[in-house]
């Protein structure tokens, strides 16, 4: 009689234990424990995420959970199934390398994402596959060292140091044929204009395409409000001009600050990624981005 129960027992449990898989040919993914957890390997299609332009069976993301938290690489893809992204999770949350990508499959950005910030080297490209910026962070999130910019025919378009996120030093800006354009003292941030130097190119230029020197990834300034998600959660109607609060579908803070004409001129831009995570705030004066407040824990 002990056998035949214990032989029950056995038999139920791994009932219960198999009830909790999802078989995709001979491999088990999409795993639910009993408490309605998720862990190991999981690959999200459109059915369960409903985003526009992938099919209902379209690969959307990959990657392991822990107790439903992400934990290392996670991989994103384009409705094209082109690479859009991989990034090392730790608790849920972006911690370690990271890499995005263009939809045309070259690479984005780069670089190594800790505590809310990146730091070390960081490359953002064109979509050619140039580089467009090589800059160097420290372990705060603050420009520091040797950075760069670069036109997108490869040639150096800016270059000198930074110190705690301020221009410090010599900073030297060339041509787009190479030819050193000027040279302009910094410090702390401010220009000493009496040691601008400036100078015409020794060899004819062929095509010199006129760019605003990005010094973000964040490219657009200043932030315009997308009235489609965001509004204001005091019950007045937002009339782009003055101070605000706007909040996104998920009733997140997305901008705070003073705004003309339906854009963000002084005041904080709140970055989420796909899961609602805040990742960055960009702050803004003057309708240009000047770099990224802490985010407090």
């Amino acid at each position: 009689m002990k056998k035949v129960f214990l032989i029950v027992l056995i038999i139920a449990s791994n009932l219960a234990f198999a009830q909790t898989y999802e078989m995709a040919g001979t491999d088990t993914i999409n795993l639910t424990d009993v408490s309605g957890k998720k862990q190991g390997k999981w690959i999200v299609t459109n059915k369960m995420v409903h985003k526009p332009c992938y099919t209902d069976d379209q690969k959307v993301e990959e990657g392991i959970f822990e107790s439903s938290k992400k934990i290392g690489i996670w991989t994103e893809y384009y409705c094209n199934n082109n690479l859009k992204s991989k990034i090392t999770y730790e608790n849920n949350r972006p911690n370690g390398y990271a890499i995005m990508y263009h939809e045309n499959g070259k690479p984005k950005e780069e670089g190594l994402w800790k505590n809310n910030r990146w730091v070390g080297d960081y490359k953002l490209y064109y979509e050619n596959g140039q580089v467009q910026q090589a800059f160097k962070f420290n372990t705060t999130g603050k420009r520091a060292g040797d950075q760069k910019y670069y036109y997108e025919n490869g040639q150096t378009m800016i270059e000198g140091s930074w110190a705690e996120g301020k221009e410090a030093g010599i900073l030297k800006e060339y041509y787009e044929n190479g030819d050193l354009k000027s040279e302009k003292n910094f410090a702390d941030g401010f220009l000493d204009v009496a040691s601008v130097k400036t100078y015409e190119p020794k060899k004819p230029i062929i095509k010199e395409v006129v760019k605003e020197v990005v010094v973000d990834p964040i490219k657009v300034a200043p932030i315009e409000v997308d009235k489609g998600i965001e509004k204001v959660n005091s019950g007045k109607p937002f009339d782009g001009e003055g101070k605000w609060k706007l909040y996104n579908k998920n009733k997140q803070v997305s901008k705070d600050g003073v705004f003309h004409s339906n854009k963000l001129i002084d005041g904080k831009v709140y970055i989420y990624n796909t899961n609602g995570i805040l990742t960055r705030i960009a702050l803004y004066k003057g309708g240009k981005y000047i770099g990224d407040s802490v985010i407090e824990e």
